[in-house]
Protein backbone atom coordinates (compact mmCIF):
# COMPACT_ATOMS: atom_id res chain seq x y z
CA UNK A 1 0.00 0.00 0.00
CA UNK A 2 1.37 3.08 -1.10
CA UNK A 3 1.68 6.29 1.75
CA UNK A 4 -0.30 9.67 0.73
CA UNK A 5 1.71 12.16 -1.38
CA UNK A 6 1.56 15.71 0.98
CA UNK A 7 1.30 18.09 -1.08
CA UNK A 8 3.95 20.28 -1.70
CA UNK A 9 4.76 24.40 -2.85
CA UNK A 10 8.38 25.73 -3.48
CA UNK A 11 8.93 28.75 -2.13
CA UNK A 12 11.68 30.99 -4.09
CA UNK A 13 13.72 33.77 -2.31
CA UNK A 14 15.61 36.60 -3.10
CA UNK A 15 18.19 38.30 -0.79
CA UNK A 16 17.93 42.14 -1.95
CA UNK A 17 20.00 44.00 1.21
CA UNK A 18 21.93 42.48 4.09
CA UNK A 19 23.67 44.00 6.69
CA UNK A 20 25.65 42.56 9.36
CA UNK A 21 25.91 45.99 11.47
CA UNK A 22 21.73 46.09 11.73
CA UNK A 23 21.95 42.71 11.96
CA UNK A 24 19.34 42.92 9.48
CA UNK A 25 18.28 40.88 6.17
CA UNK A 26 15.66 41.72 3.56
CA UNK A 27 14.32 40.12 0.59
CA UNK A 28 11.44 38.98 -1.43
CA UNK A 29 8.97 35.39 -1.31
CA UNK A 30 7.18 34.05 -3.25
CA UNK A 31 5.10 30.56 -3.40
CA UNK A 32 2.18 29.87 -5.79
CA UNK A 33 0.57 32.91 -6.33
CA UNK A 34 1.35 35.05 -3.44
CA UNK A 35 5.10 37.28 -2.87
CA UNK A 36 5.74 38.74 0.25
CA UNK A 37 8.54 40.93 1.58
CA UNK A 38 10.54 40.38 4.46
CA UNK A 39 13.00 41.84 6.89
CA UNK A 40 14.59 39.28 8.66
CA UNK A 41 16.52 40.87 12.08
CA UNK A 42 18.33 38.05 12.74
CA UNK A 43 20.31 39.11 16.19
CA UNK A 44 16.92 39.13 17.78
CA UNK A 45 15.38 37.15 16.10
CA UNK A 46 12.17 38.59 14.36
CA UNK A 47 10.73 38.29 10.83
CA UNK A 48 8.64 41.07 9.60
CA UNK A 49 6.35 40.19 6.40
CA UNK A 50 4.63 42.17 4.20
CA UNK A 51 1.84 42.35 2.98
CA UNK A 52 -0.26 40.50 5.53
CA UNK A 53 -2.89 38.51 2.90
CA UNK A 54 -1.12 35.42 2.99
CA UNK A 55 1.08 35.73 5.85
CA UNK A 56 0.29 32.87 7.93
CA UNK A 57 1.22 30.47 5.33
CA UNK A 58 4.51 31.46 4.48
CA UNK A 59 6.03 32.90 8.27
CA UNK A 60 6.87 30.09 10.45
CA UNK A 61 8.26 28.32 7.55
CA UNK A 62 10.46 31.45 6.17
CA UNK A 63 11.33 31.75 10.03
CA UNK A 64 12.77 28.14 10.07
CA UNK A 65 14.57 28.62 6.61
CA UNK A 66 16.27 31.93 8.08
CA UNK A 67 17.51 30.66 11.04
CA UNK A 68 18.88 27.28 9.39
CA UNK A 69 20.56 29.50 5.88
CA UNK A 70 21.03 33.31 7.32
CA UNK A 71 25.15 32.86 7.67
CA UNK A 72 25.08 31.33 4.11
CA UNK A 73 22.55 33.92 2.60
CA UNK A 74 24.25 36.63 -0.23
CA UNK A 75 22.79 39.77 -1.57
CA UNK A 76 21.57 38.85 -4.79
CA UNK A 77 21.11 35.26 -4.16
CA UNK A 78 18.09 33.39 -5.19
CA UNK A 79 17.16 30.13 -2.93
CA UNK A 80 14.14 28.00 -2.27
CA UNK A 81 12.68 25.92 0.02
CA UNK A 82 9.90 23.63 -0.19
CA UNK A 83 6.22 24.51 1.69
CA UNK A 84 4.40 21.39 2.82
CA UNK A 85 1.28 22.61 1.30
CA UNK A 86 -0.11 23.60 -1.81
CA UNK A 87 -0.65 27.21 -2.31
Amino acid sequence: MKAPVLPETTAHVRILQQSWQQGKILGEVRAGSYEWSFQWHFRQGKLRVHPSLGRALIFEPLGRFLEHSDYHLEPGGDYQFMLRTRL
